[in-house]
């Protein structure tokens, strides 16, 4: 959850998305990713429009059209744009929204968080952790074992099949 004051114009995360954050930071410190850093124009020559509008400007694809979002196929999503695992299919789980939605991520440096305010709503968006791309938002109505609900564009992602 993300507490905003309208008066002082500052967000506070809390519950299950701050401990997260929390670990992020932490992992972050500690993790050894490598950023990808790219011009708009270098990203473009390598990105899908799509995949540009997504993951470089905040998109988002219609629910129940985007790749992955009915996939049951065992393997890993990882991030278009670099390739970084992201998710895998073990933790991916069927929540109605359209989206492909995990639990938890490969590892907690591989993605990054911080507050959205936009569109009137307080959410929490997901970030690639070596490209910052943008994956989608993360909401606190998941299941067990975390509770968390990443719910990601599934045209930005990548599957690998397990062998």
């Amino acid at each position: 959850m993300i507490t905003c004051s309208l008066f002082t114009n500052a967000c506070t995360q809390t519950g299950k998305v701050a401990e997260q954050t929390k670990k992020q930071t932490q992992h972050s410190k500690d993790a050894k990713i490598e950023k990808v850093v790219k011009t708009a124009k270098e990203w473009q020559e390598i990105l899908s429009a799509e995949e540009y509008r997504i993951l470089r400007e905040q998109g988002t694809e219609r629910a129940f059209t985007g790749k992955y979002w009915d996939n049951k196929a065992e393997g890993t999503y990882s991030c278009s744009g670099c390739q970084l695992p992201l998710f895998e299919s073990d933790t991916k789980f069927k929540s109605g929204t359209g989206w492909p939605s995990f639990y938890q991520p490969v590892n907690e440096a591989n993605v990054a968080t911080k507050a959205d305010n936009s569109h009137g709503w307080s959410r929490v968006e997901v970030l690639c952790g070596r490209c910052d791309g943008h994956l989608g938002h993360v909401f606190e109505d998941g299941p067990k074992p975390t509770g968390l609900r990443y719910c990601i564009n599934g045209n930005i992602l990548t599957f690998q099949a397990k062998e």
